[in-house]
């Protein structure tokens, strides 16, 4: 199997990658005054040739994306999206703490090629140490002249920041994250108006994540044609896959859109294959938002139009969490209904209160007092919330019903034969012990 030589993390293992002389050692921001002797448009274009489809979870093309803002605007805004609230993903934690002048320089180009004025990088407020490497960067970026008034002696000018987040999960949505840097409660925003009309302080503002802006300067420096050239037409460029669970080496692989699920798990140079013992029962291979795959059907690639063959909603972070076969599949059901009951920011009724259920019922079955029904309420439930069937404001019931459903529907078996192996009195015990 041929080699692929790193891209996005060809900085990682790279001494003091992350200071401003490394990186400029190594190529750093040539890319950028590459494209300051283009046209903003002109940057534009060459990232729609690439389809560079977003990295943070809906695989939305970022040029099309950028199309999208008003030709008469008078002001712009770019949001960064560092929020990686996904679990259990931390490919863009992996970049800003291994190369974060990568980053930058994908903020200044994109904020060119956008003509933004500022940009803000919403950063979840766990990643302390993160925050630190960035800030220094940010510091030496500026001191250098690729931020401020004349960006590295162009008449272009950027300002730059940094903005801590609160750690919610629904801030991962667009206008959740837009509504937080406000200083507002971080829930979203009922659209229309889009973010590229009215976004951030009602200005027409962009909104891409770390490792979709990381893979910009590269477009720039080695031309369209070369990105697409990796992986497949739909699914081109680099991508970041992250592993966790009972493998040999859990950790963040940089591949291309080509391996499959079974390659992330088994491949020596990838997870290395099952810790001795342990057998796959399931995955969830793209955080825990898009759904699960079974043990047969780990034969799925991993780029973003596959998964919906197998009942995902899409690929999602490409973040995988291998579930061996000692798993009792009731703990992974609880555990997933808990996360969303807990996450949801409680604006849409049907959210608030389905995320709720779905957790209530996923516990009773969990404590060994369910009840066959309980499986067909549970997916009742799921399929009267989110913003698929219209019901929704955002997308966060649709990544708390797609793990449910999947999981049910594949497992389902193995519930049933859970709930009818329960003490026949197991409900009674139950209720005299929640009262």
């Amino acid at each position: 199997m041929s080699t692929f030589d790193p891209i996005l993390t060809r900085n990682r293992t790279v001494e003091n990658a992350t200071s401003l002389h490394v990186f400029e050692s190594r190529g750093g921001y040539q890319a950028l005054r590459k494209a300051l002797k283009m046209t903003p448009d002109e940057v534009v274009e060459e990232v729609k040739k690439a389809n560079l489809r977003g990295r943070g979870g809906a695989g939305f093309p970022a040029g099309v994306k950028w199309g999208f803002l008003p030709k008469d605007r008078k002001r712009t805004l770019l949001c960064v999206n560092a929020d990686e609230s996904e679990p259990p993903t931390f490919c863009n934690r992996v970049l800003m703490e291994t190369d974060p002048h990568q980053l930058l320089e994908g903020v200044i180009i994109a904020g060119y090629a956008t003509r933004a004025q500022i940009a803000y990088i919403y950063l979840r407020v766990e990643f302390h140490e993160q925050f630190h490497i960035l800030q220094r960067a940010l510091d030496e970026a500026y001191a250098a002249g690729y931020f401020g008034k004349k960006v590295a002696g162009s008449d272009y000018a950027l300002e730059c920041y940094i903005h801590r987040g609160a750690g919610a999960y629904v801030c991962g949505e667009e206008t959740g994250l837009i509504e937080s840097l406000e200083g507002k409660r971080g829930w979203p925003r009922i659209k229309p108006p889009f973010p590229a009309i009215a976004g951030l302080f009602a200005q027409p503002t962009v909104v891409n994540n770390v490792e979709t802006l990381s893979c910009v300067p590269h477009i720039i420096e080695r031309g369209a044609s070369w990105f697409t050239g990796i992986g497949p037409a739909h699914s081109t460029g680099p991508k970041l896959f992250c592993i966790s669970g009972p493998v040999k080496k859990p950790g963040c692989y940089e591949q291309p859109m080509t391996i499959s699920v079974r390659d992330l798990i088994e491949r020596e140079e990838l997870g290395g294959g099952m810790l001795p013992g342990k057998r796959v029962k399931a995955v969830l291979p793209g955080g825990a938002s898009m759904g699960v795959l079974s043990a047969d059907e780990l034969d799925m690639k991993l780029d973003f139009e596959d998964p919906r063959k197998f009942g995902l909603l899409g690929l999602g972070t490409a973040a995988a969490v291998v579930i061996d076969h000692d798993t009792d599949i009731r703990i992974v059901l609880r555990n997933l209904t808990r996360f969303y009951a807990t996450e949801s920011c409680g604006q849409c009724t049907q959210c608030r209160e389905g995320t709720s259920w779905m957790y209530k019922i996923a516990t009773r079955i969990a404590l060994g007092a369910g009840r066959l029904e309980d499986l067909d309420i549970i997916l009742e439930t799921a399929r009267n919330m989110g913003m698929m069937p219209g019901l929704s404001i955002c997308g966060l019931p649709d990544g708390a019903t797609y793990p449910i459903e999947t999981l049910v529907k594949k497992f389902r078996p193995e519930l049933e034969s859970a709930i009818r192996s329960q003490p026949k009195n197991s409900a009674e015990s139950l209720l005299k012990v929640l009262n």
